[in-house]
């Protein structure tokens, strides 16, 4: 009896130990989540352009590569408007923890610099660059039904009229495109700015503007479709995509080149660590025989470097820009 007695008991002791264990553990405060890391945070791509532009397509791939090699999300802002200023303070303005990228063009990352005398925002000591994304030759172009059928018609008529050809230009890189051009042919005519390259190229489709400078990758479809006529390309040959428009040294103004470019670059407040970690992840997508055949069909190349070549390719684009601006006398703004 003994023996069965303390069996018993065991059994119910046992018992009530599991009992105020799982009592104990049900009220225990769960331990809060861990904080994600910055691999898994959410990205967005600040672009200082209207969606279409060759920046936003370019944001737009590389967003889509982003998001499939990391598995988090990569959205894209477009903060058109304001000589990319709008979009600058939005970066500038965030927190600098690698979450926020700015996809930036020669405009806003180095032809600013050469066209106001108090830019708001320094592109050099602001940014931290990550990586050179691409380059694209600028065309030269005309409404679809415009009488001017080659570049040495448009320069003649444009000597005829002095000052009265308008041309668009969406970005700070695009005026002072054109302004090259004025002083490489020595003409005049007349800066009419547009919010985005988008827009400008939809003026000179609509008759609103005589021409324009336009990206490769915006604007071949409107060339194939009729609706645009690209007079020359500004670079050393042609475009494989577009293989019947002239160098605009063929078409009569030798060495004549412009070309728009686009890089990633996060605030200079960014830890270190999150620098490399981005610029690896857009260098790695840069290697891709993927990125290279997206940007040939667009009539563009890809631009490989990381963060000091980026920032390199940078300083010495600021100081061409300086010098063609001061060389074609354009007015600081």
């Amino acid at each position: 009896m003994k023996r069965n007695t303390l069996l018993a008991l065991g059994l119910v002791l046992g018992t009530c130990l599991a009992l105020n264990l799982s009592r104990a553990h049900a009220q225990t405060p769960a331990s809060p989540p861990a904080a994600p890391d910055a691999a898994n945070r959410p990205i967005r791509f600040v672009v200082p352009f209207p969606p279409g532009s060759g920046t936003d397509t370019s944001a737009r791939y590389f967003a889509r590569k982003l998001t499939e090699l990391s598995g988090h999300p990569v959205v894209v802002d477009n903060r058109a408007g304001g000589n990319g200023f709008i979009a600058v303070r939005a970066v500038l303005a965030a927190p600098a923890d690698g979450s926020t990228v700015f996809i930036g063009s020669n405009s806003t990352l180095a032809v600013n610099a050469a066209l106001f005398k108090a830019l708001p925002y320094d592109p050099v000591a602001d940014f931290a660059p990550l990586s050179m994304l691409m380059r694209s030759p600028a065309l030269l172009v005309v409404p679809g039904l415009a009488e001017t059928q080659t570049l040495g018609d448009l320069i003649g008529a444009a000597r005829a009229r002095p000052d009265t050809l308008n041309y668009g230009a969406g970005s700070a890189g695009y005026q002072l495109m054109a302004e090259l051009f004025n002083d490489a042919a020595r003409v005049q005519t007349h800066h009419v700015p547009f919010k985005g390259a988008g827009e400008a190229v939809t003026a000179v489709v609509g008759g609103t503007v005589q021409f324009a400078f336009a990206e490769t990758t915006s604007a071949q479809e409107l060339i194939k479709g009729g609706k645009l006529r690209a007079l020359a390309v500004a670079s050393e040959r042609r475009v494989p995509a577009l293989p019947d428009i002239p160098t605009a040294t063929e078409a009569g103004l030798p060495g004549f080149s412009a070309y728009t470019w686009v890089a990633a670059m996060v605030s200079a407040k960014t830890p270190r660590a999150e620098v490399e970690r981005l610029a690896a992840l857009f260098t790695r997508i840069e290697g891709l025989p993927e990125t290279r055949e997206f940007y040939e069909r667009l009539g563009a190349e890809v631009m490989p470097g990381g963060p000091e070549q980026m920032r390199a390719f940078q300083t010495s684009e600021i100081q061409l820009w300086k010098r063609i601006a001061q060389k074609a006398r354009v007015e600081l703004q």
